[in-house]
């Protein structure tokens, strides 16, 4: 059961403007203000106007934590915040972390071996003008550690890094700790601070990025006839997840339930998508039957949607091929379109907006959709919000290296499993 969400996101600190700004149809999409983005083929991000103080965070932390860790631990504090657990308030053994990125502490990362290499121009590094942190910003896994020490979390702490589908991954794993009575509580979800100049000369080499820079709010248009490319975003969300009979016993306010999920891959191509969509098919197929529900049962998808020309194409074939004629019965939307792409941190993004529909009735739009793709046929929700009773939603994602995950949450109002 969900039981906590806890949100940094472009547009407004905290779940309360993540979600008032999905549903208006409004952008946060502008030029990049973190760095001089002059050289760059694509210089629009989705960038979190985030203060690690108003966060909770202390001067230490602030020094010490990347950009990425300082999102993962805000988050998870609204989240704990959100849920009503108090700190100590819970077995520390039976309480598990499970965290999401695809590209870790990439900004301090950076900032380290310019410090060390003379700004690049030296071979041989002079370890001794880097950070005595160094160490965490290399292994991903402090970001679950920061987390663990915030909850008091003794229970398993990971990371999961699979592309793009990271933070659903995570979220995936963390459903199945909890079925198979590792835990009984996980702080689960994903982050990530890619906006730095490495990412973006990454993204321009393979030209991903969309390049209309002289219209940033609209630039991503995910299943538009228009699209040329997604824009970069960052941000996190960490959920309290909690085994069923657990929440109700203490009266937990439950926004929904991880009722299925699956994860499969292409073994294709590292960028490249097969325009039919099986592998994503698959997934979703495995991920309703885990959640016994039938695909008429769907009320809504929260689509990858990157705009990405071949992402829209094989993301709708693999509707279409799992979920039959319904696939043009469900509404589908792309949050990307206002919130960018945050990589290992959107799916779990995604999935709070996801739980937020059951919770409140409301479908989030896809913005910026006007000139719909006569190729990508089905009711991708342009531009408005709609009100709309969902009790069971899939959640998809596609990732680098040909990762495809599906999840399916619903209202948590079905029988025990």
């Amino acid at each position: 059961m969900i039981t906590g969400i806890g949100v940094i996101a472009p547009g407004g600190a905290g779940t309360k403007a993540f979600w008032e700004l999905i549903t208006s149809g409004a952008t946060a999409t502008r030029l990049i203000t973190s760095f001089d983005p002059t050289p760059f083929r694509s210089r629009i991000a989705a960038e979190c106007d985030f203060d690690p103080v108003l966060g909770g965070l202390d001067p230490e932390q602030v020094g010490r934590l990347d950009r990425v860790a300082q999102f993962a631990v805000v988050a998870a504090g609204e989240a704990l915040a959100d849920s009503g657990f108090e700190a100590g308030g819970h077995p520390p053994e039976r309480f598990g972390v499970s965290i999401g990125t695809a590209v870790g502490c990439t900004q301090r990362l950076e900032e380290q071996y310019v410090a060390i290499s003379g700004g690049g121009q030296h071979w041989l590094v002079d370890h001794t003008a880097g950070s005595p942190h160094l160490h965490d910003y290399f292994v991903p896994s402090s970001i679950a550690a920061e987390v663990a020490w915030l909850a008091g979390a003794e229970g398993p702490a990971t990371v999961v890094s699979a592309g793009c589908t990271s933070g659903i991954d995570a979220i995936g794993h963390a459903a199945e700790l909890i079925r198979e009575g590792s835990v009984d509580v996980v702080l689960a979800g994903g982050t990530d601070a890619p906006i730095s100049p490495i990412t973006v000369a990454c993204f321009d080499a393979i030209t991903a990025t969309s390049p209309r820079n002289d219209d940033p709010e609209h630039a991503s248009r995910p299943f538009d006839r228009t699209r040329n490319g997604f824009v970069l975003g960052e941000g996190a969300a960490v959920l309290v997840l909690e085994e069923r009979a657990a929440a109700r016993r203490r009266g937990a306010r439950i926004y929904a339930e991880v009722a299925g999920f699956a994860s499969r891959g292409n073994a294709h191509h590292m960028t490249g998508l097969r325009p039919d969509g099986k592998e994503m098919s698959a997934a979703i197929t495995a991920a309703l039957a885990e959640a016994r529900l039938a695909p008429e049962s769907v009320d809504y998808v929260n689509a990858h949607g990157t705009a990405t020309r071949q992402n829209d194409v094989h993301e709708t074939a693999a509707l279409k091929d799992s979920l039959g004629e319904h696939a043009w019965r469900v509404p589908i939307s792309s949050i990307k379109s206002m919130l960018g792409h945050s990589l290992g941190a959107i799916g779990a993004i995604e999935l709070a907006a996801s739980a937020l529909a059951i919770d409140r009735a409301v479908v989030p739009p896809t913005a910026n959709l006007r000139e719909p793709d006569p190729a990508l046929d089905l009711d991708y929700v342009p531009l408005t919000a709609r009100e709309r009773r969902t009790r069971a939603v899939l959640k998809v994602g596609s990732g680098f290296g040909g990762f495809q995950s599906a999840m399916v949450l619903t209202d948590g109002e079905g029988t025990d499993r």
